[in-house]
C-alpha cells in the first residue's frame, strides 16, 4: 500500500472480528513502530503486547467512559515510555503509537488509541485514582516506566 493510501484509510476502529492477529503482523507492527524518531535518539518507548482475553477484559476497565469497547480485541499494545531515559517521553511515545496505528493500517488491521496518561479511572471522581495506575498494578509495570496509551488491534467488524 501506498503511504498516502495508509493516511486515507487511516481510522479509529472500535469493533472488531473474533479473528485473532497472527504474531507475525503484531511483530510487523511492533518493528515499525521500534523504528520511530525520538527525541536525542533516548529510544525510550517500549511495547507490551497482550493477546489474554481475560487480561484485556481488565483492561477494558481502566476508566468509566471511552475504554469499554477495548474487551472485544483480540490484541492490546500498552505504549510505554521510560521517563528515566527522558523527559520528552510522551512525546516519543506519541510518535512510536502513530507509527504503530500506521503499519496496523498498512497490515488490513483497525486500532483505536485509548488515552492512559493523566487520565481518571472515574471521571466524576478524580480519587478514585488513574488509568495509569490501575494498569501498572494489573499487568506488573515496574517503576520507571510510564504509560502513555494502549493501542486496541484487529480485524475490523463491518
Amino acid at each position: 500500500m501506498e503511504f498516502s493510501e495508509v493516511i486515507a484509510k487511516r481510522h479509529s476502529v472500535r469493533k472488531f472480528t473474533d479473528a485473532p492477529v497472527g504474531r507475525d503482523l503484531i511483530d510487523r507492527m511492533i518493528a515499525v513502530a521500534e523504528t520511530a524518531p525520538s527525541s536525542k535518539n533516548t529510544r525510550s518507548s517500549a511495547f507490551m503486547v497482550i493477546e489474554d482475553h481475560d487480561t484485556i477484559e481488565a483492561i477494558s476497565g481502566m476508566r468509566d467512559r471511552g475504554s469499554a469497547f477495548v474487551k472485544d480485541a483480540p490484541v492490546v499494545i500498552v505504549v510505554l515510555g521510560d521517563e528515566t531515559k527522558t523527559d520528552l517521553w510522551v512525546d516519543n511515545c506519541a510518535i512510536s503509537a502513530t507509527f504503530l496505528q500506521l503499519a496496523a493500517t498498512d497490515l488490513g488491521l483497525g486500532s483505536c488509541w485509548v488515552h492512559v496518561n493523566a487520565r481518571p479511572r472515574v471521571s466524576s471522581d478524580p480519587a478514585s485514582g488513574t488509568a495509569e495506575e490501575y494498569l501498572k498494578e494489573l499487568l506488573g509495570i515496574k517503576d520507571g516506566m510510564r504509560i502513555l496509551c494502549v493501542i486496541a488491534a484487529g480485524f475490523e467488524k463491518i
